[in-house]
C-alpha cells in the first residue's frame, strides 16, 4: 500500500501505440488490397483514405473532451496523449475532424472523377504541416514535455506523408486557363493603381506584415510599452506555458512574414508563377492556424489568467479574422484571375486549350 504506483504512462502507452499502429495497417492492406483491382491508381488516395480515418478518431476526441460525448477516447487521451487534453488539442482535433476531413472526401471524390484536386491539395498541405509542426514543437518544449510516451511516436507519419504527398502534389500539372498571349500581356501590363483589387490586397497584407512583426516581438519579449500591454491586456495566452502560442508566433515571424513580403513583390511583378501554387498552402496554413489560435485563446481548457479578457473581445476577434483573411483573399485571387502571374512568354496557352 505504502509502494510508489507505476506511472501510467509506461504501463498503458505501449498497448496503445500497438493498437493504433495494427489499426492502421489493418485499414492501409485493405485500402491497397481494394485500390489493386480498382481504377484508382494514385497513390496518394490510399493517404487521403487511411487520414480520413484518423480525422474522424480526432472529432472524437474534441467531442469528448467538450463533454459532448464519452466513453470512447478516454483512455487513450488520458493515459498516451494526454497534451490533447489542452485548448489547442483540442481545436486542432475539430479542425482535423471537420476541415481536413471535409477535403479528404472533396479530394476523393475528384480522383474518381477524374478531375484535379490539386488545388484542394496544396490548401490541405499547408493545413496539415502548420498544425503538426506547431503541435509537435509545443509538446517537446512546452509544460506537457515530460509526458511524452510512445504514442507521440503516432505523429511522426503526420511529418513524413505530408512531406511525400506535398512533393506528388507540386509535380502534378497546374490547371492552365484559357487565355491567349496577348490576354496574358495586357494584363501583366497594368501599373498596380490600375488593378484596384490589388492595391487593397497590398495594403492588407503590409498590415499583415506588420501585425506579424508586432506579434513576433511581443513573444520575444520586448521590453517596449505596447508589448507588454498587448500581452497582458489583449492576448495574455500567448503567456500560456503550453508553448503552442510561443511557437506559433515563431513560426509567423520566421516563415508567414517572409512570405508576405515575397507576395507584396509578386503583386508588383508580374510573371512570377510561384504565386498561386505557394498562397495555396500558406492560405491553409494561416486558416488552420487562427482557428486553432482563436479557439484556444477563449476556450475554458485555458486557464483564466490566459483566456483573453471579455473587454477587448471585438478587437481581437476582429484582428484575427482579419488576419486569417488576407492569405484566403490572395489564393482566391490567384484562382479566379492568374494571368498576372503567369510565365511572361506563354505562347502555347491558346494552343492547348483550342
Amino acid at each position: 500500500l505504502c509502494g510508489v504506483p507505476e506511472p501510467p504512462n509506461l504501463s498503458y502507452s505501449s498497448p496503445l501505440v500497438l493498437t493504433g499502429v495494427l489499426v492502421l495497417a489493418g485499414l492501409v492492406s485493405i485500402i491497397c488490397f481494394l485500390r489493386a483491382g480498382s481504377y484508382f491508381q494514385d497513390p496518394l488516395f490510399c493517404v487521403f483514405v487511411a487520414f480520413s480515418f484518423t480525422s474522424a478518431v480526432d472529432l472524437i476526441v474534441s467531442l469528448e473532451e467538450d463533454g459532448f460525448v464519452s466513453g470512447f477516447a478516454e483512455v487513450y487521451v488520458r493515459e498516451g496523449e494526454p497534451y490533447l487534453r489542452t485548448a489547442h488539442g483540442i481545436m486542432i482535433c475539430y479542425w482535423d475532424g471537420i476541415v481536413h476531413y471535409g477535403l479528404y472526401l472533396a479530394m476523393i471524390t475528384a480522383m474518381s472523377q477524374r478531375k484535379s484536386y490539386r488545388s484542394l491539395g496544396l490548401f490541405w498541405l499547408g493545413s496539415l504541416m502548420m498544425s503538426i509542426v506547431v503541435f509537435l514543437l509545443g509538446n517537446l518544449i512546452g509544460k506537457y514535455s515530460s509526458d511524452i510516451s510512445p504514442a507521440f511516436l503516432l505523429n511522426v507519419p503526420y511529418i513524413l506523408i505530408p512531406i511525400w504527398a506535398g512533393a506528388r502534389l507540386f509535380q502534378q500539372p497546374r490547371a492552365l486557363p484559357c487565355l491567349t498571349a496577348e490576354q496574358v500581356a495586357e494584363e501583366q501590363r497594368k501599373w498596380l493603381h490600375q488593378r484596384p483589387q490589388d492595391v487593397a490586397l497590398v495594403l492588407l497584407l503590409v498590415l499583415e506584415a506588420a501585425f506579424t512583426f508586432f506579434r513576433g516581438m511581443v513573444i520575444l519579449d520586448c521590453p517596449a510599452d505596447s508589448c507588454f500591454e498587448y500581452i497582458y491586456q489583449h492576448e495574455p495566452y500567448l503567456r500560456d506555458p503550453v508553448a503552442y502560442p510561443k511557437v506559433q508566433m515563431l513560426l509567423y515571424l520566421f516563415y508567414v512574414l517572409p512570405f508576405f513580403c515575397l507576395c507584396i513583390y509578386g503583386l508588383l511583378r508580374p510573371g512570377c508563377s510561384w504565386v498561386p501554387d505557394w498562397s495555396l498552402v500558406f492560405a491553409g496554413a494561416v486558416a488552420q492556424a487562427q482557428f486553432s489560435h482563436l479557439g484556444s485563446s477563449l476556450h475554458s481548457r485555458t486557464p483564466f489568467p490566459y483566456q483573453t479578457p471579455e473587454d477587448v473581445w471585438w478587437s481581437f476577434l476582429v484582428t484575427n479574422v482579419l488576419y486569417a483573411l488576407g492569405p484566403q483573399l490572395l489564393a482566391l485571387r490567384c484562382l479566379r484571375r492568374p494571368a498576372f502571374f503567369l510565365p511572361s512568354a506563354p505562347a502555347s496557352l491558346g494552343k492547348k486549350h483550342q
